[in-house]
C-alpha cells in the first residue's frame, strides 16, 4: 500500500564505498562512544536529535575545533524551552578566525601549521573573463599575514569586541581578509553585494550601526565596470548622525586603476587604513561559544529587513558537521561556491576553510564572456566541490551546453545546488547528460535564518530524483499541519510522514540566531519563528518527507516571500519604492510570485491600483521598473506589471498576498473568511494563463 501511495522516485546515485567516507567513520565512533548500534542513517539521525547533548558533545571532540575551557556536560539544557534560545557549551572560549587560520584534521595533524601546509594555497581569486590569469593566489601563510596586519590596523582605529564592521563589496581576497580580521577581534561582520541599491544598503546599516564600512571602489558584472563612488557618497549622506559610524574604507578592486575617493566624505583608502598597523601579529580575542560574530538579513516582507545575528560556536561546530560529514570535504578538496557577499552562501564559501579545503573565489557573471567560461575555470582549478543554483543549471540545459563535453571535470566529486527548488527534470539532466554519473548532486536547503541546512546531501544513502537527500544531523525537523491558524499558546499538530505541511524545528539547535539587532529586535525574533506554534520554530517552507527514501521534498514557500531565480526578497521592498516615488499616481500595489506547475522558475508580478484621474501607461511601467532597479537591484524588477481595480484586504485593511500568489500560480482557492472583499480575487484568475499574461501586458488592453 505504501509503495502505491508513495512510489519510490528513480535512484540516480549512491556512493561506491560508503565505508570510506568520514560520515561512516563518525557513525562508528558514535556507536562506540555510547554503546549503541544504528542500523541505518535514520537511526543515526534520531539519536542526533533525541540525545542532542550527547551528539553535539561528540562532534566537539571528534573534530579539530580550537577552543579553551572545559566542555560542559550536558552541553545544553535539553529541557529548556526552544523560544528561550538556550545557550550551548557554556564556559567554552572560541574564535572563528583562529579556527580557520590554525586548524587540523581529526588525528591532530595540522592543515596549516607545518611548513609544507603553510605554502598550500588557501584561496584563489578570479574575476569574470580573466580566469586564464587568476588575479590572486594566496597561501595560508600569506593569508595569516594579511589578516594579522588588517586586524592590528582595526585595533589601532579603535575597533573592539562587539563592534560592527560592514562591507559592500565583491567576493575577493580583500573581502575575505576583512571578514577574518573582523572575526579575529570578536567584532560583528555584515556584508552586502555591490549591486544593492542605496536604500537597501541603508536599511541594513542604519539598524546595525557599524563603526566602519569597507566598500569596493569599482564593481564588474557581465562585462560592465561600474564606478561605486556615487553610491559611496549617497551612503555617507544616509549615515550622517548614525552613532559610532566613522566612515568608509575603500577597497581597491583593480590594482591598475584605483579610484580617487578624495571627493567622498569621511573616506580613506585601504592602504591608508592599514598603515596604522604596527605589526602583523595575530591576536585572537577569546569569545564565548554563544557570542555573536555575523549579521545576515531577512528578505523584509514586512518593512525593514530583520538583522539576524549568528554566534561563533554554532557556525564553527555546524560547519565541521555539514562540510566534513555531509559533503566529505577535507584538506585535499577545492571548493568553488558561486555567490555574492549579500547571500548566506558567502559564509558557506568561507566555512570550507575550516576543514582545510582551498577555495576559489569568483567575482562576476558565470556566463561572461560565454556560457562555458565558468566550466573551464572548474576544470582549470581542479575543483572538487562546485556550488551553484538551479537557475545556473537551467540556463546551461536550455542552451544545450553539456558540461562534461566542454570541460574536463574529472576532479569534480560534488555539485551543490541551492537557492530555489531544483526541478525533477534538472535532477535527471544532471545524471543523464550534464555530468559524470559518479558525481553527487547535493541539493541543500536551510539558509539565512539558521546558517545551516535542514535538508542536505548524504554520502551514505542513495540519491533519488527530487528534494534533498536527507535531513541534516542534529537539526530536529517535523512537518506540521499548515491549515492550523496558530497563535499564542497554540500547539501545532505533526502530520504523518509523507503528508505535506509546514517545516518546523521542534527543539533548539546550535545555529539558532542569538538575537536580532535593530528596533524591537528580540520581539521581531520571536514573531518571526515562534509566534505561530507554541515553542516551535516555524520556518516558512512547505515540505513533505518521503516515507521510504526519507528525502525531503521542498514544495515552495509557505508564505509570500518572493524568490525569482533563487534571489529571495520581500514585497515590502517593492511597496516602499512605489510609495516613495509614485504616491501621487498610484494608490496601492500588490506584488506576488508566480510559479505554476509547468514553470521552472518563479516570476514576480506587480499589480498597481491607480489613483483617480491617473492612467496606467507604458511610460509608467518603465518608470516603476527603473525605480525598482535603481533602489534595489536588477533581480528585483518584476517580470510583469499590470493594473488592478481592487486589492484584496482583510477586515482590518491589511492587504493579503498569499491568495493572489496561489491564484496566479494556477490554483483555485476558497477565500478566507477574514477577507473584507473576497470577490476581488476573481480578477486575478486570468493571470494564470500565458496568453492572458501576454495580452494584458499591454496597458491599453481592456481590464
Amino acid at each position: 500500500m505504501a509503495d502505491q501511495q508513495y512510489p519510490v522516485p528513480r535512484k540516480l546515485w549512491e556512493h561506491p564505498d560508503p565505508k570510506s567516507t568520514t560520515m561512516w567513520k563518525f557513525w562508528k565512533s558514535l556507536e562506540k562512544a555510547y554503546g549503541e548500534k544504528f542500523p541505518d542513517y535514520d537511526a543515526l539521525y534520531k539519536f542526533s536529535v533525541t540525545r542532542r547533548s550527547d551528539f553535539w558533545r561528540h562532534v566537539m571532540g571528534y573534530f579539530p575545533i580550537v577552543y579553551s575551557g572545559k566542555v560542559p556536560n550536558p552541553v545544553v539544557d535539553e529541557s529548556a524551552r526552544m523560544d528561550s534560545i538556550p545557550r550551548w557549551f557554556t564556559g567554552v572560549k572560541i574564535n572563528l578566525a583562529q579556527n580557520i587560520l590554525f586548524s587540523g584534521d581529526a588525528n591532530g595533524t595540522p592543515f596549516i601549521g607545518s611548513a609544507k601546509a603553510n605554502d598550500k594555497i588557501a584561496a584563489i581569486e578570479v574575476r569574470e573573463g580573466s580566469f586564464l590569469e587568476p588575479i590572486h593566489r594566496i597561501t595560508w601563510r600569506e593569508l595569516r599575514e594579511r589578516v594579522g596586519r588588517l586586524s592590528q590596523a582595526m585595533r589601532a582605529h579603535g575597533v573592539k569586541k562587539g563592534d560592527r564592521i560592514a562591507l559592500v563589496a565583491s567576493t575577493s581576497i580583500d573581502t575575505l581578509t576583512t571578514f577574518l580580521a573582523t572575526a579575529t577581534l570578536g567584532a560583528l561582520f555584515s556584508s552586502s553585494s555591490t549591486d544593492m541599491g542605496v536604500k537597501g544598503i541603508l536599511d541594513r546599516l542604519t539598524q546595525i550601526k557599524p563603526k566602519f564600512l569597507f566598500m569596493d571602489d569599482w564593481a564588474v558584472y557581465n562585462g560592465k565596470k561600474v564606478d561605486l563612488r556615487p553610491k559611496m557618497k549617497q551612503v555617507m549622506e544616509g549615515m550622517v548622525g548614525i552613532e559610532g559610524f566613522e566612515g568608509i574604507v575603500s577597497q581597491i578592486r583593480f590594482s591598475h586603476s584605483p579610484a580617487d575617493i578624495s571627493s567622498v566624505p569621511s573616506a580613506q583608502t585601504w592602504t591608508t587604513f592599514i598603515s596604522a598597523a604596527k605589526s602583523t601579529v595575530l591576536e585572537f580575542e577569546q569569545c564565548e561559544f554563544a557570542d555573536p560574530f555575523l549579521v545576515v538579513y531577512s528578505s523584509g516582507t514586512t518593512g525593514q529587513p530583520k538583522c539576524i545575528v549568528h554566534a561563533i560556536g554554532g557556525v564553527v561546530i555546524s560547519a565541521h558537521k555539514e562540510f566534513t560529514l555531509h559533503r566529505d570535504l577535507g584538506p585535499d578538496s577545492r571548493q568553488l561556491q558561486y555567490t555574492t557577499t549579500g547571500w548566506i552562501m558567502y559564509l558557506s564559501s568561507v566555512q570550507a576553510l575550516l576543514v582545510g579545503s582551498s577555495i576559489v573565489i569568483y567575482d562576476g557573471s558565470p556566463f561572461t564572456p560565454n556560457l562555458t567560461n565558468f566550466l573551464e575555470l572548474v576544470s582549470q582549478e581542479k575543483v572538487t566541490h562546485l556550488g551553484i543554483s538551479p537557475r545556473y543549471l537551467q540556463t546551461l540545459e536550455g542552451a544545450g551546453v553539456i558540461p562534461k563535453k566542454v570541460a574536463d571535470l574529472s576532479h569534480l566529486k560534488v555539485v551543490t545546488s541551492t537557492g530555489m527548488v531544483l526541478s525533477d527534470k534538472l535532477f535527471e539532466w544532471v545524471y543523464d547528460e550534464a555530468f559524470s554519473p559518479s558525481i553527487q548532486l547535493d541539493n541543500i536547503s536551510g539558509g539565512t535564518d539558521l546558517a545551516a541546512c535542514f535538508g542536505t546531501g548524504n554520502p551514505v544513502v542513495p540519491l533519488y530524483v527530487g528534494g534533498c537527500q536527507s535531513l541534516s544531523l542534529g537539526v530536529p525537523v517535523a512537518v506540521y499541519d499548515q491549515t492550523i491558524e496558530g497563535g499564542k499558546g497554540v500547539k501545532g499538530v505533526e502530520l504523518p510522514i509523507g503528508e505535506a505541511g509546514e517545516l518546523v524545528a521542534y527543539q533548539a539547535f546550535p545555529t539558532m540566531p542569538v538575537t536580532f539587532l535593530g528596533d524591537n529586535g528580540p520581539q521581531r525574533y520571536f514573531d518571526s519563528y515562534f509566534a505561530r506554534f507554541d515553542n516551535v520554530w516555524t520556518h516558512g517552507d512547505f515540505i513533505s518527507i518521503h516515507p521510504i527514501t526519507k528525502q525531503i521534498m521542498f514544495l515552495g514557500r509557505a508564505d509570500g516571500v518572493l524568490n525569482p531565480s533563487g534571489v529571495r526578497f520581500g514585497s515590502a521592498e517593492i511597496y516602499s519604492i512605489i510609495e516613495a516615488k509614485f504616491a501621487d499616481k498610484i494608490a496601492d500595489s500588490i506584488c506576488v510570485g508566480q510559479r505554476r506547475p509547468t514553470d521552472q522558475d518563479e516570476r514576480v508580478v506587480l499589480f498597481l491600483l491607480m489613483k483617480p484621474g491617473h492612467q496606467f501607461t507604458p511610460q509608467l511601467i518603465r518608470e516603476v521598473k527603473d525605480a525598482i532597479r535603481r533602489e534595489t537591484s536588477p533581480r528585483h524588477v518584476p517580470k510583469f506589471v499590470f493594473e488592478t481595480k481592487e486589492i484584496p484586504t482583510t477586515v482590518n485593511l491589511k492587504k493579503v498576498e498569499l491568495p493572489v500568489k496561489q491564484i496566479v500560480s494556477g490554483k483555485i482557492i476558497k477565500p478566507s473568511g477574514t477577507l473584507a472583499n473576497p470577490q476581488s480575487l476573481e480578477y486575478y484568475y486570468q493571470f494564470a494563463k500565458d496568453e492572458n499574461l501576454v495580452e494584458l501586458s499591454d496597458p491599453k488592453a481592456k481590464l
